[in-house]
């Protein structure tokens, strides 16, 4: 059994809300726009850390993440991309991938919009967690944790949190 962590677009934030929602899983998968290398080398030294580069990340950091992640857990097959829609709009480089690598699970980040979403058409689960950083139109944070055993998903969680920081925050 893998228990994941699933967060997106951090765009240099990593704080101590998301460490204490991921802190129970085995492994965070990142969708993209991390900010900088110093968050990704944050989140790796917390957890073991799968990520891909977004749009906002710099040569430093797609250096060391590439734009798609193909991999496999549990027995099934996950896709990573940062830029890739959702079903019947999937991005145009994002669907030339589902095809070609038929996943079990998308995941992709950018839009800032948690969706979950089962694509019956390509038979795979579409995930993108949201925001977890505080740059960005959202007004709510989000992340997701979930369990992959014998070729299932379960146990999906969301976290939420305010985006704007203040007093009653800390």
């Amino acid at each position: 059994m893998a228990y994941i962590g699933l967060i997106s677009d951090t765009h240099c934030y990593f704080d101590d809300k998301l460490r204490d929602f991921l802190s129970p899983v085995d492994v965070i998968w990142h969708a993209g726009d991390f900010g900088n290398l110093e968050t990704a080398n944050q989140i790796a030294e917390f957890k073991p850390l799968i990520g891909v580069s977004g749009n906002c990340d710099g040569y430093d950091t797609r250096v060391i993440y590439p734009l798609v992640q193909c991999f496999e857990v549990e027995g099934m097959k996950v896709l990573m991309t940062h830029i890739g829609g959702y079903p019947g709009k999937y991005d145009a480089r994002a669907f030339l991938q589902i095809t070609k690598y038929s996943p079990n699970i998308f995941v992709c980040g950018h839009s800032h919009i948690l969706k979950i979403i089962n694509d019956t058409t390509y038979n795979m689960m579409t995930l993108n967690p949201g925001a977890a950083g505080i740059s960005g139109f959202h007004q709510v944070r989000t992340a997701l944790r979930f369990r992959i055993e014998n070729g299932k998903m379960k146990d999906m969680e969301v976290g939420e949190w305010n985006r704007f920081i203040n007093n009653s925050d800390n």
